[in-house]
């Protein structure tokens, strides 16, 4: 199963690139309809729909990345690294989107597949959503809407954004849990070592991997990233994972705070902390000419000095 579910789905990962590629279409910040991609290797995770959601899954495509949104049933969908090259390590992969849509390319399939090279088992997680528009007109509408700045603070101990606790996410956070239950469930035939499962999330991404770090009862994860996420302070449970945090200084979660960072350290949890010069929001693996482009790197640095790299 393990052969087939990589093969496949990469031959498929690969003609949709290259139909991206070929499009004539600007990559630029423009909403364009987006034929939904097949994903034979997508993993039914069975938690259900999502209540008053008459609209069905659709796909756009904006700054030329495939994006999903109005989706009612979560999914699972593996990456495995080549043969005799698995460590035994295993990350769950957010894309963000604040919960109204997934950036599926940007931040899932492509950040799996750079996973997988370093030989971790990557799995990316199509949770459910948020209700959206089903015209994809009203959507770029609603998209486009006139936004007020982000409120200045002059205390960085008070978040100035929503913190994912405040949020109902018990969709997504129960998503979340069945995606972990399922990788420890067939952790011997995946070559999965159930004490390194890990999970990093993007934006609204980051924003459940901090919810479930903090609220789950049936996920132990081993480490998390939580990349261009809140920054606000929380409660840190105890034997709280170590935890990579990314974020650039000209994005706007960023804001000054560092209350997620002060919280972590205060509660005597291993933490590294990257704030970038530059790289706004949605950066993914990397957009070009900005210093956060390296963070990946750091990301595979750090699981190396704390040994998830090392086969066991």
């Amino acid at each position: 199963m393990k052969n087939n579910y990589s093969l496949t789905f990469k031959i498929n990962f690969i003609l949709l690139l290259t139909s991206l590629a070929w499009n004539t279409m600007a990559q630029d910040g423009t909403i364009y309809p987006l034929e939904a991609p097949k994903e034979p290797n997508a993993i039914p995770l069975g938690t259900g729909s999502v209540k008053d959601q008459p609209a069905p899954e659709t796909w756009f495509r904006q700054w030329g990345d495939p994006m999903a949104r109005n989706i009612s049933k979560a999914t699972l969908t593996p990456f495995f690294p080549e043969k005799g090259k698995a460590n035994g390590t295993a990350v769950i992969v957010a894309p963000g989107g604040g919960y109204r849509w997934l950036s599926m390319g940007n931040e899932g399939w492509e950040v799996a597949e750079a996973l997988a090279k370093k030989g971790i088992t990557a799995f990316v997680l199509k949770y459910r959503l948020f209700p959206t528009a089903e015209s994809l007109e009203d959507f770029k509408a609603w998209m486009n809407r006139p936004r007020p700045a982000p409120a200045k603070s002059d205390d960085p101990s008070k978040p100035t954004t929503p913190a994912p606790q405040q949020m109902d996410l018990s969709n997504q956070l129960q998503d979340a849990e069945a995606a972990y239950a399922m990788i420890v469930k067939n952790a011997q035939e995946w070559g999965i070592d159930t004490q390194r499962i890990g999970m990093i999330g993007f934006s609204a991404g980051a924003g459940l991997t901090m919810n479930a770090t903090l609220n789950s009862k049936t996920m132990k994860l081993a480490f998390i990233g939580p990349i261009y996420g809140g920054m606000g302070p929380v409660k840190v449970p105890e034997n709280a994972p170590p935890m990579f945090n990314v974020i650039a200084s000209d994005d706007f979660l960023f804001n000054s705070q560092f209350g997620i960072i002060d919280s972590w350290f205060k509660a005597g949890r291993p933490v590294e902390f990257h704030l970038y010069q530059n790289g706004g929001h949605g950066f993914g693996l990397g957009n070009p000419n900005r210093t956060s482009n390296r963070w990946f790197d750091a990301f595979m640095h750090w699981l190396e000095v704390n040994k998830f790299l090392v086969a066991k």
